[in-house]
């Protein structure tokens, strides 16, 4: 935290998809963490490219991630249902019903206190509880307890990931980062004085489609035969990030970039 400036230095990792974008962020925070005040990850995708372990779970704490979002995969595992309680870093989209297992925002405390807001959108995806009506009160209850309050907005159509962030930027949100399309948009900018991007993009293999293999993705499009999809294997893997910092007295975002990188790990593990 630089205390001089009085600005923390976030980074958001878009969707983790598999093993491969497992280690690749493990192996980035091993060479970067130390430049950064606090890490998200949206996970929904890290377990074989479908929900999130337990194991995988306490993997990616250790890899030094603070919070993990999540989406419409997040109930994917089953056994989620066993820790999600316990899970003191994930939080699960917060516009399911009442009663719903898990917390839809967490406030973590790194010296200052920041909350995160995980929400799902609407058009094109399951049916859940309005975002336009939740997340009013929700954003309104967390300013009271801090100025930093940051969403993932995991969700499928462009024009409400962007009518909404301009929604919540007039409310005091620091940061608004979409995800679940798992393509990187080059919109990144300060929006009434948020942090915002409609895609951060995804965290895996790079020759691949959105993180899985091609054959079985094209299988399913030219059959229409819902076999399963698998995670791609490769060489080359991908990190897609955002980095914000914010002013930790007053939230307000001073500036965003927008990270793309490729490495060649030669890593070709069977496991995902």
């Amino acid at each position: 935290m630089n205390n001089l400036s009085k600005i923390i230095k976030i980074i958001f990792f878009g969707d983790l998809v598999g093993k491969p974008g497992r280690l690749a962020v493990r192996d980035f925070l091993e060479n970067n963490k130390k430049n950064y005040d606090f890490v998200i990850a949206n996970v929904e995708n890290a377990s074989h490219g479908f929900g999130l372990t337990e194991k995988n779970y306490n993997d990616l704490s250790e890899y030094g991630i603070n919070c993990m979002t999540s989406g419409n995969h997040i109930w994917d595992k089953k056994e989620i249902f066993n820790y999600i309680e316990n899970a003191d870093k994930l939080v699960r989209p917060f516009n399911y019903p009442l009663n719903t297992p898990g917390f839809g925002s967490r406030i973590f405390d790194i010296g200052v206190k920041i909350a995160v807001i995980n929400i799902l959108g609407r058009v094109f995806m399951s049916p859940v509880d309005s975002q336009w009506s939740s997340v009013v009160d929700e954003i309104k209850r967390l300013k009271e307890i801090t100025p930093i309050v940051i969403i993932d907005f995991h969700a499928e159509a462009t024009a409400e990931k962007i009518c909404l962030a301009k929604y919540c930027s007039k409310l005091g949100v620091s940061a608004f980062f979409g995800t679940h399309t798992h393509v990187q948009t080059a919109d990144e900018q300060i929006m009434n004085n948020m942090g915002y991007i409609t895609d951060a993009g995804f965290c895996g293999v790079y020759d691949s489609v959105i993180g899985m293999d091609y054959q079985t993705s094209l299988n399913r499009f030219t059959t229409v035969i819902p076999e399963r999809y698998d995670v791609a294997e490769g060489d080359i893997t991908q990190i897609n990030a955002v980095e914000v910092d914010i002013n930790y007295e007053n939230g307000f975002a001073t500036d965003i970039k927008r990270i793309f990188l490729l490495e060649d790990k030669g890593n070709k593990g069977n496991e995902n």
